[in-house]
């Protein structure tokens, strides 16, 4: 699998910034992210917003289903995959009720599936059997535990590589832009990050001082 970046941001002005970068593959959302970015968790506001993310260049959006039982949060997934058709993945915890609503917007509506808030390695294989796109997995959140995420994280690469599943690890909760080169050189591919980690990930001091000198030294 190739490189592919995901933009984790609810954040319109951030999409505007990033995506005609072509950095990014798509943005990843849920309700937490709306609400930092001020933005209400409705399917009315969620269109208006995954319309904007298309304008800007994405070409896969995730958005995060929600509902008190499994009728209801099929229905949102569904309303969410009309957003946008094509480009919308749903998100689902990866739980016994979102496991029933994958099964249903897989086999019967072709819907792409990303499952979250997923914290260990079995989830992955209930990702995989199911048919899911991508299952993200939360380095940050793990370490939190007082687990080693970044040992977790490729433990669940290599269940993948073992199985030679199609399913994309969706590394979140990335911390620091060391993350995505020590996890990349153990093979992981496919990763979500903030705007504030894309702006660090261009924080070199010798780079700027390198180029720095390249101009002054061109203005002789």
């Amino acid at each position: 699998m190739t490189l592919r970046l995901l933009l984790d941001s609810a954040d319109p002005k951030a999409w505007r910034q990033w995506l005609p970068t072509d950095l990014f593959h798509g943005v990843t959302t849920n309700p937490s992210l709306l609400r930092r970015a001020g933005q209400s968790c409705t399917t009315a506001n969620l269109a208006v917003l995954s319309r904007q993310a298309e304008e800007f260049g994405a070409q896969e959006i995730h958005l995060q289903a929600w509902g008190a039982n499994q009728i209801a949060m099929a229905e949102c997934g569904q309303a969410l995959a009309a957003m946008v058709p094509g480009k919308i993945l749903v998100k689902l915890p990866i739980t016994a009720q979102g496991a029933a609503v994958a099964q249903q917007l897989i086999s019967q509506d072709r819907i792409p599936i990303t499952f979250t808030a997923c914290y260990e390695a079995p989830q992955v294989l209930l990702a995989a059997a199911l048919g899911a796109h991508y299952i993200a997995p939360y380095l940050g959140r793990i370490s939190d535990q007082g687990r080693d995420g970044h040992r977790e994280v490729i433990a669940m690469q290599r269940c993948l590589d073992g199985l030679g599943s199609s399913l994309r690890l969706l590394v979140a909760s990335l911390r620091q832009k060391e993350d995505l080169s020590r996890l990349a050189a153990e093979g992981l591919t496919t990763f979500t990050i903030s705007p504030d980690l894309a702006e660090a990930l261009f924080s070199c001091q010798a780079t700027e001082a390198a180029a720095a000198q390249f101009e002054q030294d061109a203005a002789g």
